[in-house]
């Protein structure tokens, strides 16, 4: 007698987590993005050196590590903003160099096709009806010939090789946005750190990418 009654609450009580990880994911995404972009802007006025690649790792992956470890706890915001933070440095020295070049519309340009490319995956992957999880395979599959790309590029230094790798960035990172918005709302993530971190490393990959292949074609 009870048993529909039972379903019924146990449904309403995963809506409401569902919506309470969503919620909480784009508060902690838009505060982290206004973070990165106050640490970029002062990273910008002290003209400090862009990281170099041992610097670059090891701070982005030991940041990464500790924010996925603490996830659960509150030290793990604490190091939600640290890994953030790292990143706006990094983008600091980028941006520098473009606006010192006279590109700062195709700083502009990236930053609108990022929130476009954001608004849409989202927009989508809150919408659709269709399981998106068949994106995995190619995700891994995309994320080895990055890897093994990026890894190339470091003897090789070839434009054409990073720009190919900038455009699967785009793709990967896209992916990834959608997946990840699916399983926020499908009750398959429940952690709004983890869900957070996925989604900023996105929109950075997604800006960084996008400025590469403008600044290209605009002869950089």
């Amino acid at each position: 007698m009870n048993s529909p009654l039972v379903s019924r609450s146990s449904t309403q009580q995963s809506v409401i987590q569902t919506n309470k990880v969503l919620r909480n994911t784009y508060f902690l995404l838009s505060m982290t993005l206004v973070w990165s972009a106050i640490v970029a802007a002062v990273s910008m006025a002290l003209q400090l050196p862009r990281p170099g690649i041992i610097i670059m790792l090891v701070g982005f992956y030991g940041l990464l590590y500790l924010t996925e470890k603490n996830r659960n706890n509150s030290m793990g915001l604490v190091f939600t903003f640290l890994f953030t933070g790292f990143l706006g440095y990094t983008i600091g020295p980028i941006l520098s160099m473009y606006i010192g070049a006279g590109m700062g519309d195709v700083v502009v340009t990236a930053l609108g096709g990022t929130a476009l490319a954001f608004m849409g995956a989202s927009a989508y992957a809150l919408t659709t009806k269709r399981d998106l999880s068949f994106l995995n395979g190619m995700m891994m599959a995309g994320f080895v010939v990055i890897l093994v790309g990026f890894v190339a590029n470091i003897f090789l230094q070839m434009p054409a090789l990073y720009l190919a790798m900038s455009g699967m960035f785009i793709l990967f990172s896209t992916g990834a946005i959608l997946l990840t918005t699916q399983q926020i709302v499908r009750g398959g993530e429940v952690n709004y750190i983890s869900a957070t971190v996925t989604l900023y490393v996105s929109i950075y990959n997604l800006f960084i990418s996008l400025l590469s292949i403008l600044g290209f074609m605009n002869n950089d």
